[in-house]
């Protein structure tokens, strides 16, 4: 296996991460800036009030979105054994 495909595996897998975590990622930061919002105009400064729906809302985004992480894991891990198969 020359460096070439050292890269082009390690390229896929840093795609694969980043499409993998995307979803989550967003909704908790769309839920963080809705909740600092809603925190800045009622003037509650509560730190449960932070945490508590951000959690919600990424346990539920992880329940909607699983099947798409799963479906990408698995087709990126046999395009990687595949790989192996062939030699590189």
């Amino acid at each position: 296996m020359d460096e070439t495909a050292v890269l082009e595996i390690a390229r896929d897998a840093t795609w694969m991460l980043l499409l993998i975590a995307a979803p989550l990622l967003i909704v908790g930061t769309v839920a963080g800036v809705v909740i600092a919002l809603l925190q800045a105009l009622t003037t509650l400064q509560e730190t449960t009030l932070t945490f508590v729906p951000k959690i919600i809302a990424m346990l539920v985004a992880m329940v909607l979105f699983l099947p798409f992480m799963t479906t990408s894991l698995i087709e990126f891990t046999q395009r990687l054994f595949d790989r192996i198969v062939v030699g590189g």
